[in-house]
Order: C-alpha cells, then sequence, then structure tokens
C-alpha cells in the first residue's frame, strides 16, 4: 500500500491548530453498530505524524434511533421508511461536523474533506449477490458543511470480491504498528473486531470480527431494564456466568470460521440470542448479561490465541472500553499479552474509527487503496468510496 498524502505515528491534541502545506485537515465520522451516537473526529496529517485536533459525539434522537434499530433487524420493511431514515441521518452527520468545527474553532474552507462512514443496516457479503447498506446521505453532509464528503467506504471492496469489513486495520497498521513487536487493536464495538500488526513492517496486516461486542449486551438490556446500556456493568457485575449458556452462546459456527469474516446485527441479534435463551427461561437477567460479558472476552481472546498467537502487546478502543468487567477479564484472560488501551499509542479509545475513516478519505482523495486484502480477502488493493464534492 502506497503512502498517501502523509503517514506516521499518533499524536493527542487537544486545540486547534492553523493549517499550512504541509498539513491537511480531514473530519471522520462514524456511528457504530449499538447506535449510540455519531462521533465526529477533526485530524490533522502531517509529513511526520497524525494528530486528533478536536472531537465530538452528537446523539441521534430517539425517534430515528428507533427506525434505525427497526431497520437494522428487519431490513425488508417499507421503502420509504428506509430511504426517509437514510435523508435524516444525513442530517444528523451533517450537523455532527458542524458542531465539530465550533468545537474546534475551525472554518470549513480549512478542511479538506469528511469520510463519513454512515450507519450499517445490514452487512451480508455472503449473500448473492454479496452487499452491505450504510445510511446517512453523503449528499447531505457534502451541501449542508460545504465540505467535499467521501462515503460508501465498504461496496467497493466487496465488488473486489472482498468482505467489505473490517476497514480499519490499515489505518491501525498506518498509525500504531511498531516494528519489531506484534500488535493486536481490539475495537470493541457493537460487533468487535481485532486487526493484528506483524512486526516485520513488510508484512500485511490481518484483522476480522470476532463477534459480539455490545451489541447484544445493549439488546437484552434495552429489553429486560428499559435502559440503552449497561453503563459501567453495574447490572452484569450483579450476576454470574452460566455455563451451559456460555457453551450454547459459543457453539455458533461463525466463531470457528477462518479469517477473512466479518458479521453485525444480521447474525448477532435478539433473535439469535432469544432462541439460546429458551432453554434458560428461569435464568436471572443479570447472570444473562454477566455471561454476555464472558462471551466477549472468550471470542476475542480464542480468535487471538487461534488467528495470532505471536501478539505481544493489545491495545482496546471502542466503546466497550468503558465496560471494567470486560476490560479486567481481557486482561486476566490475555495474560501474560499486556492489555491497555490505544491512549497509550496517542489517540483516545473513543475516537480511533472516525479518524480511521478521516484517514481513509484521505486515501480515497490521493487516489490511494484503503483496503487490505489480507484483510478483507478482495481480489486487490482498491480507491474505496464515493466522493461528493462540496
Amino acid at each position: 500500500m502506497r503512502a498517501g498524502y502523509f503517514e506516521g505515528r499518533a499524536r493527542d491534541s487537544e486545540g486547534s491548530r492553523e493549517a499550512d502545506h504541509d498539513m491537511a485537515l480531514f473530519i471522520g465520522l462514524i456511528s457504530g453498530t449499538s447506535m449510540d451516537a455519531v462521533d465526529a473526529a477533526l485530524v490533522a496529517f502531517e509529513r511526520d505524524g497524525i494528530t486528533t485536533v478536536a472531537t465530538h459525539s452528537a446523539s441521534i434522537p430517539g425517534d430515528l434511533k428507533r427506525d434505525l434499530h427497526a431497520l437494522a433487524q428487519d431490513p425488508s420493511g417499507v421503502a420509504i421508511r428506509f430511504w426517509n431514515a437514510d435523508a435524516r441521518l444525513g442530517s444528523v452527520f451533517a450537523d455532527a461536523a458542524l458542531e465539530l468545527l465550533d468545537v474546534a474553532g475551525i472554518g470549513a474552507r480549512e478542511v479538506t474533506a469528511i469520510g463519513s462512514h454512515g450507519q450499517t443496516v445490514y452487512h451480508a457479503p455472503g449473500a448473492t449477490p454479496p452487499l452491505t447498506v450504510q445510511l446517512g446521505d453523503p449528499s447531505i453532509v457534502a451541501e449542508r458543511t460545504g465540505i467535499t464528503t467521501v462515503a460508501d467506504f465498504r461496496r467497493r471492496d466487496i465488488a473486489a470480491g472482498g468482505e467489505g469489513a473490517p476497514l480499519a486495520p490499515a489505518f491501525h497498521r498506518a498509525v500504531f504498528s511498531a516494528p519489531g513487536v506484534e500488535r493486536g487493536i481490539l475495537n470493541l464495538g457493537g460487533i468487535a473486531n481485532l486487526s493484528v500488526l506483524p512486526a516485520d513492517p513488510d508484512r500485511p496486516p490481518l484483522g476480522f470480527d470476532t463477534g459480539p461486542g455490545n451489541t447484544l449486551l445493549d439488546a437484552f438490556v434495552r429489553t429486560r431494564f428499559g435502559a440503552d446500556m449497561d453503563r459501567d456493568a453495574a447490572l452484569a457485575s450483579e450476576g454470574e456466568v452460566i455455563p451451559s449458556l456460555l457453551a450454547a452462546l459459543l457453539a455458533e459456527p461463525y466463531f470457528g470460521r477462518e479469517p477473512p469474516k466479518s458479521t453485525g446485527r444480521e447474525l448477532f441479534n435478539a433473535a439469535w440470542l432469544d432462541a439460546r435463551l429458551a432453554a434458560h427461561a428461569e435464568a436471572a437477567a443479570h447472570d444473562v448479561l454477566r455471561t454476555l460479558c464472558e462471551l466477549t472476552v472468550e471470542t476475542t481472546v480464542a480468535a487471538a490465541e487461534r488467528f495470532a498467537p505471536r501478539i505481544r502487546e493489545l491495545y482496546l478502543c471502542g466503546g466497550g472500553v468503558r465496560n471494567p468487567l470486560i476490560a479486567a477479564r481481557l486482561a486476566e484472560r490475555a495474560a501474560p499479552i499486556g492489555v491497555d488501551t490505544t491512549v497509550k499509542l496517542g489517540i483516545h479509545p473513543d475516537w480511533v474509527e472516525a479518524a480511521a475513516f478521516a484517514w481513509l478519505a484521505m486515501r480515497t482523495l490521493a487516489g490511494e487503496s484503503g483496503n487490505a486484502p489480507a484483510v478483507t480477502g478482495a481480489v486487490r488493493e482498491v480507491v474505496l468510496g464515493g466522493i461528493h464534492p462540496a
């Protein structure tokens, strides 16, 4: 993969900074599987590194979030509802970018482009034909912000025979790799995915979705407790693992598949969980949550042991980092591998994915490939996404 504008090490910054000819500003936008919010990161790419200049998280309106959840559970719904959500979410993404610029004190003209991943509501790379759908109309983002917007990143990789996901490993390699040490970057989003950064810089990165991160936890909490999430694992910490339920969950064939592989709520959803809970109807809700936490831990650790046995350092990012139960259990189960967060590598865990799509937008505008065929299974490197000019 050739270099884009500027590649190097990662650094954090809390203030805005003036642009010069050696710096290009990009915005990355993403709403993860959990649909918590739209995360926005303003990223400066310089010849000697990458700096997160400012970050912002914008909530998704409750009625839109309900429609998105419904679409993700039933993508065969009425077409007008689908496209209505696409347009409404486009406005939410545009607002997130504009609010980010206010936070940073930077004008739209100073930003080269926005990389907008959108909200995945259907991902089926194994279907015939293979397909993936992300909502959040990029034309609205470009028009509302006045900033060139790059979007629809996954479908070009799928067109080249790939899974279309995960896309972050190429970015992880560019900013987090270190010669001489094999690192893992574990993103604990709604779906958990692992990037493997080889000690040899000439070797390509590996990566794949390991399985559920927060999505089953969030779905169960919504149903049984009427909350969006189990904040700080307060509910799960009151429970105990149910061994028979954990075994039933781990029997899912996806966990044994060889990479390249990717997944989403098309598989790991409330119906999938309910089918496995049928034999545990008397199980206490707190115990089910505790078991779901252990499912995330066991599947990620097992995947690392099987497919990345040379990892010596593991860095966590994504919303699941804020689940102290999962974080502590990962550290225990991964030992003697050292476990930390991406703060140690220069980017806060909350903003790694948004920064990745700023990076991918930069690659696209430079005419450079953004996928990693060793990760997705694509037949070749391709330039990702569509460009919507300001």
